[in-house]
């Protein structure tokens, strides 16, 4: 019950960074003291109940069928458990490396496997829970968003180690001892990855979500007459203030092909006027199917949304290519894209600086969904602005640090600006590709080698610290 707790208030969608660290503690205390069957129970349950408060996101929010939401939390609990049974067996053998290493080792190489093959991307990570430090997320220019989580279960794998009975007090200093070293080098490397590249130059972005009805505006509808004319209103305010580049929020519009000119023709007019880019979001309807799309002006620059969400845009055409604007290193995305690492270090490898994203959140998530963003931008080096109605106005520079944040609404018009450095040097993560990830794989692998190997007997163990299995 005390890890489910932990889990539910250091992870999800408003966590509270670092109790993630302290969440499988419970756990991993019963870990030597139970039987594996009790043990392995535990873990899961203490899983579950530390994440059913997604079942009401991910089945109404999201509209995700509740077969797909059932085999996400069971399937990621019953991942836990094996993780922590895994954990045990290696402390029982008094394999305490290996133990210390095969908790975050298994973990991040299941998130790995499902953020290449899961329909959500990278979204299932707890890496994220640590998106509010500076030093930890900058780790992720090193490893990725996979580097943060392996040290979130790091710290509690060498203190489960610590802790467990029968361990001599020179083992605990030596496991303590490479745990701060490893901590030490992680987040050294990342601090001095994410520093070399973001030495790029300063844009000022302007961001805007505009007050709307809840459905998609037609364009050539009243209301989307008016949204245009105040969005002219905004990047005219946002030009004054010296905004170089200005990104409204997704899908603010709905246009076909034959009226697009309702919308294109006064933001590239003053646009044009005022020496400024402007990126729109909506949904346009093209001869082969409709699209998510955004646009920048002047220029009429289009791009389709690669990445849809499952159900809620399954009759919209996916999107294909990156696109860049021309004559500007500013690539173009839309809210989910960001949730996928790799779109983004492609982005980046192709010269692209900054990423200017509409998005579309759903109210209850504006807090983890702008701070995966974070997570890419300290990834891959590059500076973000998203524009999120329903969610946040979040300016992030190419370190991952947040420069602006504002809440918004359908009910009022909301505005941020904000300075951000934006990319030089490639990190290790854009260099080197998913590389922890693909360790974490094989560091699984070492762990489950370890537990098939026979222990040395160990000389007047300890009655409790016997195996139970």
């Amino acid at each position: 019950m005390s890890s489910a707790v932990l889990w539910s208030i250091g992870t999800g969608l408003h966590p509270i960074p670092g109790i993630a660290l302290l969440a499988p503690l419970p756990v991993l205390w019963l870990a030597p003291r139970q039987s594996a069957p009790a043990v392995y129970a535990a873990a899961v349950l203490s899983w579950l109940g530390g994440n059913a408060r997604y079942w009401s996101y991910f089945t109404e929010t999201l509209q995700q069928p509740r077969v797909t939401t059932v085999a996400l939390l069971f399937g990621s609990a019953l991942a836990f458990g094996a993780c922590v049974a895994l954990f045990r067996k290696l402390l029982m053998q008094a394999r305490f490396g290996w133990a210390v290493l095969v908790l975050p080792a298994a973990w991040t190489a299941a998130e790995f496997l499902f953020g290449m093959v899961g329909v959500f991307g990278a979204w299932w990570s707890i890496g994220y829970s640590q998106a509010g430090v500076d030093p930890i997320v900058r780790v992720a220019a090193l490893t990725g968003v996979w580097g943060i989580s392996f040290l979130v279960l790091a710290v509690s794998s060498a203190i489960g180690t610590t802790i467990a009975p029968g361990i001599r007090t020179s083992r605990r200093l030596s496991v303590v001892g490479a745990t701060v070293v490893v901590l030490a080098a992680f987040i050294g490397a990342g601090l001095w990855s994410s520093a070399s590249a973001s030495r790029g130059p300063v844009t000022r972005v302007g961001l805007v979500a505009l007050a709307q009805p809840p459905m998609y505006v037609p364009v050539a509808s009243p209301d989307g007459a008016r949204m245009i004319t105040e969005a002219v209103t905004a990047v005219d305010q946002l030009a004054d203030q010296g905004a170089d580049v200005i990104v409204f929020s997704e899908k603010a519009w709905h246009a076909e092909r034959s009226d697009l000119f309702l919308l294109r023709d006064p933001l590239t007019a003053v646009a044009a006027r005022r020496g400024v880019d402007v990126v729109v979001g909506l949904e346009l309807e093209q001869p082969d199917g409709t699209i998510n799309a955004a646009i920048a002006y002047p220029g009429e620059t289009i791009y389709a949304k690669r990445h849809l969400v499952p159900g809620l845009e399954s009759e919209l055409l996916v999107g294909s290519v990156p696109v860049q604007i021309p004559g500007r290193s500013w690539a173009l995305a839309i809210c989910f894209d960001l949730d996928r690492p790799a779109l983004v270090r492609q982005n980046r490898a192709e010269g692209a600086t900054l990423i200017l994203a509409p998005a579309l959140d759903f109210s209850v998530d504006h807090w983890l969904h702008s701070r995966m963003a974070v997570i890419r931008a300290a990834e891959s080096g590059i500076a973000i602005a998203r524009s999120a109605q329903l969610g946040e106005l979040t300016a992030i520079d190419a370190r991952g640090t947040v420069r602006a944040s504002v809440r918004t609404d359908i009910t009022e018009t909301h505005t941020a600006l904000a300075d951000v450095h934006t990319a030089g040097d490639l990190t290790p993560y854009v260099r080197w590709g998913d590389w922890f990830g693909a360790l974490s794989i094989a560091l699984t692998v070492a762990c489950g080698l370890a537990v098939l190997r026979r222990p040395a007997p160990l000389p007047r163990r300890p009655p409790e610290f016997c195996d139970q299995s």
